[in-house]
This record gives structure tokens, sequence and C-alpha cells, in this order.
């Protein structure tokens, strides 16, 4: 399949952050967010999160509109933005984990966009939905691979949680970690499994503390 470029549209990325803060309104009791990492005007910012729920494709969106107000983009399997062509107009561009060359290519396009002023990028390492699970996640390589080419760039772990446990609506739980520091001497594999062990950590505080806090009430 093609490479799909991000091309960005002020009045549908306006859309959908109104259309994504609705959504969200309507279908979630509760938004909590947690947030260790704080992007100051000069950053730049590659954000690596779990893959569990539909939201996942929606909520950069949210948090960059919300809270770090850079200049996004996001990697998405090219199957899902051809299903969902409006991605590209909202700053996302396509990968495809089935063609490691066209893969190289989505990922020489990322290492380019972050060179621009204020930029980030999110990205979903596990390349798929995955049912949630207590268990590490399973990155593909491409993140440590970033990792290595990019200078100058924070890269910081979040993690999504959906609590179904205290009402008809859930809670949407979103935990923003601090920047990964000390990793740039390791090897890609030894750097994909303490990107996830990250990962897994800010997971396992959630739901620690949602247990803890359903336990108190």
């Amino acid at each position: 399949m093609e490479f799909i470029p991000a091309k960005e549209s002020k009045f549908i990325i306006w859309f959908f952050d109104w259309y994504t803060r609705f959504i969200i309104w309507i279908r979630f009791r509760k938004v909590i967010i947690k947030q260790e990492y704080i992007p100051n005007e000069n950053s730049r910012t590659v954000y690596f999160i779990n893959h569990n729920y539909w939201w996942d494709g929606l909520l950069p969106l949210y948090l960059n509109r919300t809270l770090f107000k850079q200049k996004a983009r996001a990697l998405m399997e090219d199957k899902q933005m051809k299903q969902y062509p409006f991605f590209s107009r909202i700053g996302a561009f396509s990968i495809n984990l089935d063609n490691p060359r066209s893969s190289i290519k989505s990922l020489r396009y990322a290492v380019e966009s972050m060179k621009r002023e204020n930029a980030s990028l999110f990205i979903y390492p596990e390349g798929k939905l995955t049912p949630v699970s207590d268990s590490k996640p399973e990155f593909k390589e491409g993140l440590s691979w970033l990792f290595k080419k990019m200078d100058d760039v924070d890269f910081v772990p979040v993690a999504f949680y959906i609590d179904y446990s205290r009402s008809n609506k859930p809670d949407l739980y979103i935990s923003i970690g601090d920047v990964v520091n000390g990793y740039s001497l390791m090897v890609n594999s030894d750097l994909n499994t303490r990107f996830e062990k990250l990962v897994q950590d800010l997971l396992a505080k959630i739901k620690s503390e949602v247990i803890n806090s359903t336990n108190n009430h």
C-alpha cells in the first residue's frame, strides 16, 4: 500500500478537537490525568503509548490540544488510514508493518517531521490493538530505532486505561510519565524492553490506584 503522508488541515483539526471533547464528555464519567512531563515551547517530544482501545486514535489530538500544544503528528497503520482517511488531515501518517522497506520510509519521514520546532509524535509501538493485560506489552523495534536517530528529542511514556467498575459510564485514566534518560548506549532489543516496562509500570500504578480508591469507598 502506498505511503500516506500527513496533510494537516486547520479546519479538520478544529472540528475533530471539538468532536473529541464532545464525545469524551458524552461517553466518560470523568477523565483523570496525571502529568509528570510538561513540554515547553522549545520541546520536541515522542510520546509512546499502549494500544488497547478504539479511543487511541483520537486521544493524542485531545492531549495535544488540551495539554501539550505542540505541532503533533502520529504514526498509524496504513490499513487503518485507508479505512479512516481523515486521520491524515489531523496529522497522522501511515506505516506498513508488513513491509520492512516501507516501514523504514515511514520512520525516516518521522525523523524529518521531528526536525520542526516544537514538534511531537504519538506512536503506538505494539503496532496493533491488543487486549488489556497486566503483562508487559510487546513493542516493535521502530520506537528504539527512532530513539537512536533523534537528537535533543524527549521520549515520554504514556498510559491509557479505562475503568468500568464504578458506573455505567467508565472513567478514563491518562498517565503521562517523565522523560526517558540514560539509555542511549543500549542496543535496540534492550531499549525496547525498557520502553515496554515503563508503560507497564504506568498502567500498573493506575490500576493499583483504581483498586485502592474503590476499596476506600
